[in-house]
């Protein structure tokens, strides 16, 4: 199960539940949906996150590959896989930033 919301105070998105195979449709239209907002920074709500697989973080990087310029996404209290997949994986992704 994957509950995606709006923040209350940013241009981003909350996101509750495991980020996986069995969610994966539902997070790549979230995402898609999250680049579409006009704004510089794009704030992402991982702290209610359990688990998110290395397709999520794919799925997430590649969004990020695809920002216009100037435009970013912030990443706030990810589970510990993420910045570590990222790290490996993307090392000079500059267009993720992760908030703890």
């Amino acid at each position: 199960m994957l509950q995606i919301d709006p923040l209350p105070d940013n241009a981003g998105l909350g996101v509750i539940g495991e980020i996986s195979m069995n969610t994966r449709t539902v997070w790549q239209q979230t995402l898609k949906q999250l680049v579409e907002r006009r704004t510089d920074v794009l704030h992402v709500d991982l702290s209610r996150v359990s688990f998110v697989d290395v397709a999520g973080v794919t799925d997430l990087a590649v969004t990020a590959q695809r920002l216009p310029e100037g435009q970013r996404i912030v990443l706030h209290r990810p589970p510990a896989q993420v910045p570590r997949i990222l790290e490996l994986f993307w090392p000079e992704l500059a267009a993720i930033e992760v908030a703890t």
